[in-house]
């Protein structure tokens, strides 16, 4: 048990078991990364001040530090390129009520028609989302109605139809009348989500906190939380320390609070998201030698990312497909640099006449995993036995217990609206 843990205090886990020879990533068992999280450490709503959070500082083989995130700056290597998530979470919940008065809730998760998110959020008139519904059993498929008000006054009525079954919910066709955009619409009719188990409604303060302050790209269902802690002075200190800020897009899906409920990691279905990375956040990458630090789980993901989109793009540069499997990593064999694929990915690029990769990845990063291009992580405090758990495992080498235990004996804050670390390579 490491001495960082105070006397008396349950250690959120005593060691990650080694895996038998042979044995790959999916015989991981998910019930090794489990740890005791009191109510009471989950924090409900944030601090004051963003960057008044605290911060643990882990570097392999040395004792953890604490520190205040405002001081992140100065923990940064110069010269370095911190790559940020510019999604901003939608008013994805809208709450519609039959005659009857049975409540209907439509959850959005993706666009249907337009696929794009922002073709279809810039539409008039019409468009289709795939949604969760709750009370599903309730609405027997008349069309259901949500009034709302127009910004310049008058009234709109939101209609939503729905459609046929899809793998994760059902496609949900929405109409209006007036010259609002969708995104305009929902805006005015729809409810930001916050995490359940924050165990509380959506409040008025939550559409200013649960949002970074550098979002701007919209289709997030749930906030990047590990941006939640940067201010502008944060930001213009890390960029006086001559560090370069490079943004991707990663619009974060509701699969990211799905439990892992399999045994075994690999009888788990990791959700898809989709990623947007620019030609320019490419050629950044390459000139920093293909290292980066990401900031939260989702930058890690879409990075990662990148580098096995760059090996496909080597091996079938006429491929106009680029998506990944939730095993891709592991199952292809990685002979390419990350500077390699990286270049891979602007050749093709080139071929294809675009100027940004735009795909879907489901891959799962789990200890086994080789980083290609991550080499340090800012990110939150995760829930026990999560698929995010397993990726700071997999990045620390399995000496996320240690991490953990700090954290719980040191009084830090968990989850969403908690406190931050810095995981160094």
């Amino acid at each position: 048990m490491t001495s960082n843990t105070p006397s008396g205090h349950a250690p959120a886990h005593s060691g990650t078991p080694a895996r038998s020879a042979g044995s790959g990533e999916r015989d991981i068992q998910i019930a090794d990364y489990n740890y005791p999280l009191p109510e009471e450490r989950i924090a409900r709503y944030p601090l004051p001040r963003r960057d008044q959070s605290k911060l643990l500082v882990y570097r392999p083989g040395q004792p953890i530090e604490e520190r205040r995130f405002h001081q992140i700056a100065d923990l940064l290597p110069e010269g370095s390129l911190m790559v940020i998530n510019n999604t901003r979470v939608i008013h994805a919940r809208l709450h519609f009520k039959k005659a009857t008065g049975a409540a209907i809730e439509v959850f959005l998760l993706e666009p249907h028609a337009p696929a794009d998110y922002q073709q279809n959020f810039a539409r008039h008139g019409t468009v289709s989302w795939i949604c969760m519904v709750g009370n599903l059993k309730k609405w027997k498929g008349e069309t259901l109605s949500l009034p709302f008000t127009l910004p310049g006054g008058g009234t709109d009525t939101l209609l939503a139809e729905r459609g046929e079954p899809q793998a994760t919910g059902h496609i949900i066709r929405f109409s209006w009348s007036s010259a609002l955009s969708f995104a305009e619409v929902i805006e005015q009719t729809g409810e930001l989500p916050i995490p359940p188990y924050l165990g509380r409604a959506t409040e008025e303060s939550d559409l200013r906190t649960y949002q970074t302050v550098y979002s701007k790209v919209e289709g997030s269902v749930a906030a990047p939380t590990a941006g939640l802690h940067f201010t502008p002075e944060v930001l213009a200190a890390i960029g006086q320390r001559g560090i370069e800020l490079g943004e991707v897009t990663l619009h974060v899906g509701a699969g990211t609070f799905r439990p892992v409920k399999t045994a075994s990691i690999g009888q788990h279905a990791m959700h898809a998201e989709w990623i947007s990375v620019s030609r320019t956040l490419i050629e950044k990458l390459i000139a920093h030698g293909s290292r980066s630090i990401a900031v939260g789980t989702t930058s890690v993901r879409t990075l990662e990312s990148l580098y096995h989109m760059g090996c496909l793009a080597h091996a079938r540069p006429e491929a106009t497909d680029l998506s990944l499997g939730q095993w891709t990593p592991y199952e292809a064999p990685a002979t390419l640099t990350a500077q390699e694929a990286l270049t891979a990915l602007l050749r093709w690029l080139d071929l294809h006449g675009l100027d940004r990769i735009q795909a879907p990845t489901q891959i799962i990063i789990v200890p086994g995993y080789t980083f290609r291009i991550v080499k340090a992580i800012v990110t939150n405090f995760h829930q026990p036995q999560s698929t995010l758990l397993l990726l700071v495992s997999a990045f620390v080498h399995g000496d996320w217990h240690r991490i953990y235990d700090y954290a719980l004996g040191h009084g830090f804050r968990f989850l969403s609206y908690g406190d931050s670390s810095l995981l160094l390579s």
